[in-house]
């Protein structure tokens, strides 16, 4: 006979003595009820097309698109028309890179950009590669950061793109925005930024800022999936991207397509209530919860290593190679918990972390790095039990390992010289 279970609203279960915890918020996030509200009455009631204006489901339909673009506009400083809805983030670094190469075409044929970005940065920029477009991949500091010095010196006079996301998706660190925006103003080139995991998280505005172009991404602030924004400049300077996807002429001709309503009101209202938490003091108590988990892992577990800047961090976010572990072994042992050993478009690999990879980590603790992603939902009880479960299934596998034991003897793994058969 099944044992009933109970899902409780911060996602985790209890019943049958089993309980899960949900840690892998920076892949995506639960949608707020306050989100499924709003959305609901698109889906019947107020069913149209908001491109068909001739009638009152129409208007209506037209009126809540018109009123989540406010939303999100508001929340990034900017201006409702520079607001272009999308299926997500990486259609908006999609039509970020190639609308831009394309546009400004006649002014040069080179981009920078960092191999630690989204996947849908990095295989779009080798996509433009691959057509002749020349690419300067900057090198990251071991944590994570951009060396300014090394970006201003690779800007060029035909430099037409600046690509460095706002926050990074698998180790948290925070580009220094405005700092790279100074420089790409200075040359005349594009600045690109891939805010999927900063908004609602960390201050963004892109004025003061200084950002030219933003991608936003809906399931990364608890609204849905299949939705997202490119914020495009219309003023001081004017950006344009020319047309990726066409067909009727939608978003002012920017993005053709029948709008998504229910999800785009969704995802307005994600949004707003996102930059909320910037003001309320759930940011700092997210903050809190991960600093509790960084310190009961690291002050348990010897040998943790955090991969990429605490000080320059998302709040929740969670980094950590465990050394001497076995990294699938690790991951079997904590299926109870979702956390990520990389980016969530990536987990199906079994190849190290590229990011981590980049930052000069080795494949033995890419290997065992684990992503811990916090978020609105996350309490402190779960907190308490993925540290338990941690040092638990950690310590098994030491204790497992005859590495770990020549370790713990003294002895400097690395300078044995292995016999091969």
């Amino acid at each position: 006979m099944a044992t009933e279970t109970a899902t409780r609203e911060d996602g985790t279960t209890e019943g049958s003595g089993r309980r899960r915890v949900y840690l892998d918020n920076n892949a995506t996030t639960p949608c707020d009820p306050r989100v499924i509200e709003a959305m609901t009455p698109y889906f019947f009631e107020k069913f149209g097309n908001a491109a068909s204006r001739n009638h009152e489901w129409g208007w209506e339909a037209e009126e809540g698109v018109e009123e989540a673009r406010a939303q999100i506009a508001k929340a990034i400083g900017a201006d409702s028309r520079e607001i272009v809805f999308t299926s997500g983030a990486t259609e908006s670094d999609n039509l970020a890179l190639l609308g831009t190469v394309e546009m400004y075409a006649e002014k040069g044929n080179h981009i920078i950009t960092v191999p630690t970005e989204h996947k849908a940065v990095v295989d779009t920029a080798k996509y433009l590669e691959s057509k002749g477009v020349e690419v300067t991949w900057l090198t990251p500091k071991p944590d994570g950061l951009i060396d300014l010095d090394e970006l201003r010196a690779a800007v060029r006079d035909d430099t037409v793109l600046i690509s460095i996301m706002a926050a990074n998706n698998e180790i948290g660190v925070i580009q220094p925005l405005s700092e790279i925006a100074g420089i790409a103003n200075e040359k005349g080139a594009v600045f690109h930024t891939d805010a999927a995991q900063a908004i609602g998280k960390i201050p963004f505005d892109v004025n003061e800022l200084g950002v030219h172009l933003a991608s936003i991404s809906g399931h990364k602030v608890y609204g849905p999936k299949g939705i997202g924004a490119l914020y495009i400049r219309r003023r001081r300077p004017r950006v344009r991207v020319a047309i990726q996807m066409h067909g009727g002429g939608h978003e002012r001709g920017n993005r053709s397509g029948t709008l998504a309503v229910p999800l785009i009101v969704g995802f307005g209202k994600a949004v707003e209530l996102a930059v909320l938490d910037l003001t309320n003091g759930e940011i700092d108590r997210v903050r809190a919860l991960r600093d509790k988990l960084y310190r009961g892992l690291t002050s348990k577990l010897p040998e943790s290593y955090v991969n990429g800047s605490m000080e320059h961090r998302l709040p929740g976010n969670l980094n950590v190679s465990f050394a001497f572990v076995e990294g699938e072994s690790l991951l079997m042992g904590i299926s109870d918990i979702a956390v990520s050993s990389g980016s969530a478009c990536t987990s199906a690999s079994l190849e190290p972390s590229y990011v981590l990879r980049a930052l000069g980590i080795g494949d033995d603790l890419a290997h065992t790095s684990i992503r811990f992603g916090l978020g609105r939902f996350t309490t402190e009880a779960d907190i308490d039990y993925t540290i338990d479960r941690l040092v638990d299934v950690v310590t098994r596998l030491r204790d497992l390992s005859p590495l770990w034991e020549m370790h713990q003897d003294g002895i400097d793994i690395t300078k044995i010289e292995w016999q091969g058969h």
